[in-house]
């Protein structure tokens, strides 16, 4: 069988992140590659942080969708280089989460090389559009995730942190 790489791409592209559905891996930046050699399939992931929990999920998920898609012959693999960060969420996908009720994350911005207060950001309420919030938490229902109010519709949101 011989394929091409981006018809098995856009297979690998439409699969659900499992803590994220509402995104697919291409959305959330974590599919980073596609690459064929005759009928064989290498797809690159890059887990949004080395001890993700999901990567083992996500990998038998791109798995599955590409050999029930007809390639019989893949192999997923994981890439750290270089490392996955906020940026890497397309706009859908940022959309997505807005609509979902989860605040996007802004650009993640240079590396901070020096320890000191935590940036201040404006976020705006993914209910209604307000930018009077408040962080609650850092900590949120994963670890990718922090937890916010909106001090103008009194309703809390959870936020991708930037990295």
């Amino acid at each position: 069988m011989v394929t091409t790489a981006a018809a098995a791409w856009d297979v690998a592209a439409a699969v659900p992140d499992p803590e994220l559905p509402m995104l697919t891996l291409a959305e959330l930046g974590v599919l980073a590659g596609v690459e064929t050699d005759g009928g064989a399939v290498t797809a690159w992931l890059t887990p949004t942080y080395s001890g993700c929990p999901a990567i083992a999920e996500m990998a038998a998920d791109v798995d599955s969708r590409l050999r029930a898609a007809g390639y019989p012959d893949v192999r997923v693999r994981l890439r750290l280089d270089p490392p996955w960060s906020t940026d890497r969420i397309t706009e859908d996908g940022r959309r997505k989460l807005a609509e979902a009720g989860i605040a996007p994350p802004g650009p993640a911005g240079p590396p901070l090389l020096r320890l000191g207060p935590t940036r201040h950001r404006v976020v705006a309420c993914p209910q209604c559009g307000g930018t009077d919030t408040e962080e609650l938490s850092r900590f949120g229902s994963t670890a990718c995730k922090a937890l916010w109010r909106c001090r103008g519709c009194r309703e809390p949101f959870e936020r991708i942190k930037e990295i």
